[in-house]
Parts: structure tokens; sequence; C-alpha cells
């Protein structure tokens, strides 16, 4: 009997060996056709990225579908080299395998699927490319990566910021540099004896100074009477700046207008009074000759867009 057991193993052992050297030269052509298609796909997925960046100028795009031709001819190389290996039904397993199970990874893997279909979407149509400073929900920043789950922005305190390709599409963007242009507003107070012409005037003046601001028939600066306030009258001046490198340079020219127009009003005679607080005397008393009493005035609170 155990003799008969020992026979058994020995021959399919030997049919094994035999069957595994024989299919020895498939086994080795579909390991070529494996490393032949990776070696195809990333080299045709680098030429697509590059021409598509090319044509395009849109390196997001020529990056996302540069990774799915990889990814493609990856998995056409594997079910290739399975069938020259004499492993067709495994491959046929697979694909009926992956069909089968497609409902149920739909169902546990509902939202990678959401995120990749979306970034497959915005690779095509999307808001924003590489280096546009945008506003996605609660995230400022720069686009830095479109992924096929994520889109990366860094926002300008330095943290790197995930977000969901389903939230981008669904989100309203809000893109600061797609056209390159950003208007700012300040409110500065002159006295009420001022003259309110010749300030508005002046304040011009000041803005055509700064070779940063920005002034053609579309992107127009202007001043108005913005508020009566309590010891001030309150000009709101409007003017664009280039957003290219929003926010350094955005933030900078801001800074020199600001500047410049303080000093332009001050050259030419206006006064920029502070908040007047009014002190009431009251006769004397048991306690103290006189009784002072403060009125609290509020703030100006300036306002900027």
């Amino acid at each position: 009997m155990q003799t008969d057991t020992t026979k058994t193993l020995s021959e399919s052992f030997n049919n094994f060996y035999n069957n595994f050297i024989d299919q020895l030269p498939g086994i080795g052509l579909g390991l070529l056709i494996i490393i032949l298609g990776l070696l195809l796909g990333a080299w045709i997925g680098n030429f697509a990225k590059r021409r598509i960046s090319q044509q395009t100028k849109d390196p997001l795009m020529s990056r996302f579908l540069g990774k799915a031709i990889r990814i493609t001819f990856f998995i056409i190389a594997v079910m290739l080299g399975l069938k020259a290996a004499g492993l067709g039904a495994i491959a046929t397993g697979i694909l009926t395998a992956a069909g089968a199970s497609a409902v149920v990874l739909g169902f546990a893997f509902k939202d990678i699927g959401e995120n990749f279909i979306a970034g497959i979407i915005l690779a095509f149509n999307r808001p924003f490319n590489v280096n546009d400073t945008v506003e996605i929900g609660e995230n400022f920043g720069k686009v830095k990566a479109l992924e096929f789950r994520y889109t990366k922005l860094k926002t300008f305190d330095g943290k790197d910021v995930y977000i969901p390709n389903s939230d981008v599409l669904t989100t309203p963007v809000t893109n600061y540099t797609e056209d390159g242009f950003f208007r700012w507003t300040f409110i500065i107070g002159i006295a009420y004896e001022d003259n309110i012409d010749e300030a508005k005037r002046v304040v011009m003046e000041a803005l055509k100074a700064e070779p940063n601001v920005i002034e053609d028939e579309e992107h127009e600066n202007f001043v108005i009477e913005d508020e009566l306030a309590t010891s001030t009258v309150n000009l709101k001046v409007f003017f664009w700046v280039d957003t290219k490198d929003f926010r350094r340079m955005a933030l900078i020219t801001k800074g020199n207008v600001v500047r410049k127009v303080k000093e332009a009003l001050e050259d030419n005679g206006f006064y920029m009074p502070a908040d007047i607080q009014e002190i009431k005397l009251y006769g004397a008393t048991k306690d103290s000759p006189f009784r002072f009493e403060q009125a609290p005035i509020s703030p100006k609170i300036e306002k900027t867009k």
C-alpha cells in the first residue's frame, strides 16, 4: 500500500516537472511580454505626457494622462503574458473575478471610485492649473498636483492639503490667478473740514505713481466716499494688482499703495484724525471737586476684500 502511494506521488511529481519544463518557453515569453509592456507603457506614457504638455500647455492633464497610459499598458501586458505562458485560464479567471466583484467593490470603495472618476473629469475640464492660487472650500493655496484620487494644494503657511477630487468637482472653486488680476480695497479717513474732491485727486495720483498698480480699459481704479464716521469722512480706495505672484507681490503692492496714499495726503495738507473721545466735566461732589466721565466711541474698522 505504501509502495503504491509512493509510486503515485513520484509519478505526479514527474508529470509536474515535465509539464513545467514544457511550459518554460511559454513562461519566459510571458515574462518577456510583461517586461516589454512595462517598458513600452512607460515610454509611450512619457512621450504622450511631453506631447500633450507641448500642445495644451497643461502639465496637470499631461501628467494625469501619461500615468493612465502606463497603467493601461501594464494591465494589457499582464493579460497577454499570462496567455503566452499558457495560463490563459488564470487571466480569464482574473477578468471574471474582477467583473463579478466590481459591484461589491463598487459599494465597498464608493468614495475611491467617485474620486477616480472625478479625477478623470478634472483632467479634461477643471477651473485651475499648476501654481494657480485657488480657494476650494476652506482651503486656500497654490495647486501643486492632480492625482487620480486627490488634488494637492500648498498653502501659504506651508501646509500640504490633499483634497478628494469629488470634493473639488462639487465645491465652488475660486481662482485668484486665472486671468492674473485682483482688486484690493482699503479705507482711509480725512477730516470733515478737508476738501473731498481734492483728497480723491491726491489718492488717484498716488495710485498712478505705484508701478505695480494696473489700470486699463477693463481694470479701472477709483475712490468713493464710503462713510461719515465719528471723526472722519472715510474714503474707500479700489485698485487692481497682478496676481501671478499671489499673494506675496499682491500684498507688497497693497502695502506700498497704503503708504504712498498716506504720505501723499499728508504732503498735501490733509489731516487724518484719530477717533475722538468725549470727556464730560460735572460739578463738585463731597468726594471730589470734579467727576470725569468718558464716553467711548466705536473704533473705525477698515474693511478689505
